[in-house]
């Protein structure tokens, strides 16, 4: 698939298709734990497909687990039935040797249960693009450091984050490069650590790196698209573009009508109603009313696309996540019928 061309399509469609980050919710259907879903890349497949035939979206996305690739560099990982896996404890810290760092297999672990997940979803679905999903450079050597040593580290031992910086990006340019492989046609690449920094520290150890990914593995066929959910993102937008990215997902914490005018025309841009909350924890009517007045606020620029402002829990209603599809199809019914 043109990957290029479909997001020119998306851009150029008076009708946008919603494209919320929806995958774990599935585990209900299927009667299965997050726990058992992560493990497996047949029930990982088997969640994809059902959304892809439950649920009109531009794109099939796979999962957004952030401790998929620090698993596969030996973290620990603690696992629930209803919640998703989380890093316990560092591996790196400031008196450590970063020669004993070893960059794992792409396929290590986890990952490669991901990348075969990609692979038996690509087999089934050939109409829509498969975007997968992994961890941004930063939150990833979070994870290693611990997400709070880091914040410290970046200024009293930043030689010592770069050096983990390098071997993380490393690690993340064969592990795309798997799920590439596999059948993927994109990556939703989730920096959300990045956005605690300072837009100056954004840049020196976040942005820098993603771009680097970006050039490594995005072409015609491939796309990034970069997620953030930190509040910083407001100051730093202007950075995460120069990344190159093709699109990018947008938390909740800013205002999606404020970052629009800030990403090209020629970019997709993805957000951001709040997935716990509103979708997890709040009503139907909420759900509705909020993705409507989301709509309302930035349809206007024809890159965007509705969306969660991140990853929908497993145990989000399914009344609120119909709600939130039926919003978006109404909205634009009467666009088009004001239009006509």
């Amino acid at each position: 698939m043109n990957m290029m061309e479909w997001v020119a399509g998306q851009i150029a469609a008076p009708v946008k298709k919603p494209l919320p980050i929806l995958s774990f919710p599935a585990a209900q259907k299927l009667d299965v734990t997050v726990g058992e879903l992560v493990n497996s890349p047949e029930l990982q497949a088997d969640a994809m497909y059902y959304i892809y035939e439950h649920e009109d979206m531009p794109a099939v996305l796979t999962f957004m687990d952030l401790s998929v690739e620090a698993e596969a560099f030996g973290s620990t990982v603690r696992y629930g039935d209803d919640e998703v896996p989380t890093v316990v404890g560092a591996i790196v810290d400031e008196d450590g040797d970063i020669d004993e760092l070893v960059v794992p297999n792409p396929r290590a672990g986890r990952a490669g249960v991901c990348v075969e997940g990609v692979r038996l979803i690509a087999q089934r679905v050939h109409d829509k693009p498969i975007i997968a999903g992994n961890i941004g450079p930063f939150s990833l050597a979070g994870r290693l450091m611990d997400v709070n040593e880091i914040m410290l580290l970046c200024y009293d031992e930043p030689e010592l984050v770069h050096g983990v910086l390098e071997k993380a990006t490393d690690f993340i340019v064969g592990y795309v490069n798997e799920l590439k492989a596999a059948g993927a046609d994109g990556v939703l690449m989730a920096e959300p650590l990045a956005g605690l920094l300072s837009p100056d520290l954004m840049e020196e150890f976040s942005n820098s790196y993603v771009k680097r990914i970006v050039d490594e593995v995005q072409d015609d066929g491939f796309i990034v698209i970069l997620h953030n959910c930190g509040p910083s993102v407001s100051h730093a937008i202007d950075g995460m573009v120069e990344t190159g990215a093709m699109g990018f997902h947008l938390g909740n914490v800013v205002d999606m009508a404020e970052m629009l005018p800030h990403i090209p025309s020629d970019r997709l841009a993805f957000g951001n109603v709040d997935p716990a909350a509103l979708i997890c924890h709040g009503t139907s009517e909420d759900v509705y009313a909020a993705t409507v007045e989301l709509l309302e606020q930035c349809s206007s620029y024809s890159n965007f696309i509705v969306s969660s402002g991140c990853d929908i829990p497993k145990l989000a209603p399914w009344e609120n996540i119909d709600a939130f599809f039926s919003a978006t199809a109404r909205f634009y019914e009467r666009s088009a019928s004001k239009v006509a």
